[in-house]
């Protein structure tokens, strides 16, 4: 797991497409652009979001990690998804691009429900947000709710067994090599059955 203070930062690349040294993107400096793009002032942001004041305020300064429940409700005070949060501003098109995130690469997020691993981070203007995640979840009580998000999503198992609860469907167990697309405004969650924690890939779109 990754150092806490470095789990908000996503390595990028150019514009351009090539790779380059690490230019992190901060979670605060990406907050705070996004609430003034809008002319919010802290109060007028933070009571969209349904936070405190001064637990946005430490966020836009670097004060603290967000749990995910308060991304949630971030992102929909800004009415953006959760992985825009962490996707840079786009100002070009891609093409003719590639990104390749070796097993011991990719920038670790972790929360108490899962431990996300973002894949292709050194890229900009993606229109997916790809990424591994280590199921830690038990049951639904682990969660505050239901996961929502802009977009569509599609989930594969890699190890172990899952439990997919979504909010219009009955719960699904899937073993290793199933396969999911579902429409990811929909509430949703997942939770391991496994002995050890379950491991899936995520592809989330960014519309």
């Amino acid at each position: 797991m990754s150092d806490p203070e470095n789990t908000s930062v996503i390595r990028i690349a150019r514009a351009g497409g090539d790779v380059e040294p690490a230019q992190p993107i901060d979670l605060a400096e990406r907050v705070r652009s996004l609430r003034r793009a809008r002319g919010w002032t802290l109060e007028q942001a933070a009571r969209a979001a349904g936070l405190a004041r001064s637990t946005l305020s430490k966020i836009e300064n670097g004060q603290m990690s967000p749990t995910y429940d308060a991304l949630k409700k971030l992102a929909g005070g800004l009415e953006i998804t959760v992985p825009q949060l962490f996707t840079p501003p786009e100002t070009t098109r891609a093409g003719g691009r590639m990104a390749l995130t070796s097993r011991s690469e990719g920038t670790s997020h972790p929360t108490p429900t899962y431990d996300h691993r973002l894949l292709a981070a050194q890229l900009t203007s993606k229109k997916m947000l790809p990424y591994q995640a280590r199921v830690r979840a038990r049951s639904m009580q682990d969660f505050d709710g239901w996961v929502r998000h802009g977009g569509e999503e599609f989930l594969y198992v890699l190890t172990g067994e899952i439990r997919l609860f979504t909010e219009f469907y009955a719960p699904v167990d899937m073993k290793r090599g199933d396969s999911a697309y579902y429409d990811a405004t929909m509430g949703h969650n997942v939770v391991s059955l496994s002995r050890e924690d379950a491991e899936i890939l995520w592809v989330t779109s960014l519309d």
